[in-house]
């Protein structure tokens, strides 16, 4: 192989790189302005009553679906970064309330589920960026399984029930590989236009990991 053909493989693979890098800042800047948003909402939330609460989690659930199944719309472009911040201030209306409970009575809890999630996020991301197979064909299984728990979730939320350590490490556990398969995706194929939904994607299984290990280590 001469010197010149050698030289533009290795530029071809810092432009790959670079690409990837940069996408990688947006997806996390994105993923950053969410928990942001989310983060005023349980503010703002944390005097709401217990009712109230949950018709915002439903609402925010609501977007969540729109946004999976609405068309490109509310995937890419400026409407629907606006759609998944609206989603995540609506969202954390709806944890207002338990994080403000939590804050006050059991505060060991709230400590060890951000601590989790920070470790989780972390070894999840990085797993998922290094790993040499495709995952990409997991994404969508994975997805409706969450999808199904979360669902089962609110069921017995609605009629009153608890909800089980089990069922809460099920969640955590799928939310987690989801983010190893988001993070395989963005290095392996992910271009500008998919940005905001892998943003979506990793906003929601990082509240879905913190809620499910807030429900675990509560007495």
């Amino acid at each position: 192989m001469s010197e010149t053909t050698s030289t533009r493989y290795r530029d071809a693979a810092v432009a790959r790189d670079l690409s990837t890098t940069q996408l990688l800042g947006q997806v996390m800047f994105l993923v950053a302005i969410a928990l942001g948003f989310c983060t005023l909402g349980t503010l703002i939330g944390r005097d709401l009553s217990l009712g109230t609460a949950r018709v915002c989690s439903f609402a925010g659930f609501g977007m969540l679906l729109v946004s999976s199944f609405a068309g490109e719309r509310f995937r890419v472009g400026a409407f629907a970064m606006g759609w998944l911040f609206a989603t995540a201030l609506l969202i954390g209306l709806g944890l207002g309330p338990v994080i403000a409970y939590f804050a006050a009575v059991e505060e060991s809890a709230l400590t060890q589920a951000f601590a989790g999630t920070a470790a989780t996020v972390l070894g999840a991301g990085a797993l998922g960026f290094v790993l040499s197979p495709d995952l990409a064909r997991w994404m969508r299984p994975l997805a409706l399984v969450v999808f199904a728990l979360c669902i089962g979730t609110i069921v017995l939320t609605l009629f009153g029930g608890t909800v089980s350590p089990l069922l809460s490490l099920g969640i955590y556990a799928i939310s987690a590989l989801l983010i190893v398969v988001d993070f395989n995706f963005l290095r392996k194929h992910g271009t500008q236009a998919d940005a905001v939904w892998l943003a979506t994607g990793i906003f929601v299984s990082i509240v879905n990991i913190f809620v499910s290990l807030l429900n675990i280590f509560s007495r």
